[in-house]
């Protein structure tokens, strides 16, 4: 069963996850191990995030620098297949447009269609580190709604060059979409991004999964202004726990949402991390049993550097 299917048949709110590919040269272990940690809640599916090229320097022999294009942490793809195969769990790989051009994404298409994975999370990602601005790659995309486009016209059966394919997959790929509650940084307001979410779906989202945000409010607010434009697919709140005290200021200047006051304050208590983390779990805890009680199809949790943190959370909530 697809993603959004189970979206909208659990009957109860359901739980999910994301997780990165491993550094390049290191082992899947810890992908496992993470899984292994957060397996018991019974997760409806899996993320795991896409990772562009980046330019770094490295030495040479003769004491200079070159610079190289490197992607820190491939495998996207076969990361979701080993772990779709070793635990029967759906998985969904990112799609994303930053640092990939469209004939990039129709090979990884074509090995995810060979591998029987057909949900996918579709995003435009971020700008590369050297840029001040996104910039598509050579034959890439600017947005994600053109990336929604190449997606469906391989669903009907189509290469990027018009090539009809000898045989149509019998599973075509579903896809979700980001939602920003606080809005996405680039946009001038929220009505523009409204719109842009509602093209999104329009092209055929099945649903939404939300950048974290810390105030309930504002997402119980989203969802009425996305219910008010006429998005009527499923909308899954994505949620992060705070577990450093430098996050107070990291995750407002990377991610451009608001910690609100009340948490801010409570932060500013603690004596150390040990500390923050555990407020960070019980900030996060309670915006969850608020979500459920609100009837949310799942609540998915960004599980980066705060595993054993969503794991307590997940104790107390499912």
């Amino acid at each position: 069963m697809k993603v959004a299917d189970l979206l909208r048949t659990h009957g109860s709110t359901g739980f999910s996850f994301e997780i990165l590919p491993p550094l390049k040269g290191s082992s899947i272990e810890k992908s496992f191990k993470t899984i292994d940690t957060l397996r018991e809640f019974d997760p409806l599916y899996i993320n795991i995030t896409t990772h562009r090229s980046e330019l770094v320097y490295k030495d040479t022999p003769d004491g200079l620098f070159r610079r190289v294009s490197e992607r820190s942490r491939p495998g996207t793809v076969a990361v979701a297949a080993a772990i779709k195969n070793k635990y029967q769990i759906p998985t969904v790989p990112h799609m994303i447009c930053s640092g990939f051009s469209a004939h990039e994404t129709e090979y990884a298409l074509i090995d995810l269609n060979f591998l029987g994975i057909c949900d996918l999370l579709i995003l435009r990602g971020d700008k590369a580190k050297h840029e001040s601005r996104f910039t598509a790659v050579p034959g890439g995309y600017e947005h994600a709604i053109e990336l929604e486009e190449q997606v469906n016209r391989f669903n009907e059966g189509y290469f990027i060059d018009g090539t009809p394919m000898d045989v149509v997959s019998s599973r075509p790929f579903s896809y979700g979409v980001a939602g920003y509650p606080e809005k996405h940084d680039e946009s001038p307001n929220p009505e523009e991004d409204m719109k842009w979410l509602k093209a999104k779906v329009d092209m055929g989202a099945d649903y939404v999964v939300t950048q974290m945000f810390f105030d309930n409010s504002k997402f119980f607010d989203f969802v009425d202004r996305c219910r008010a434009m006429g998005i009527t697919v499923p909308i899954v709140p994505g949620l992060k726990p705070i577990s450093k005290a430098s996050q107070l200021t990291l995750l407002p200047r990377v991610f451009h949402v608001d910690i609100p006051d009340a948490l801010v304050r409570e932060v500013a208590k603690c004596k150390d991390d040990t500390q923050v983390k555990q407020v960070g779990i019980e900030w996060c805890a309670a915006q969850s049993r608020e979500l459920k009680a609100r009837g949310v199809p799942s609540i998915h949790f960004y599980s980066l550097m705060a595993v054993d943190s969503v794991y307590q959370i997940a104790k107390q909530v499912y």
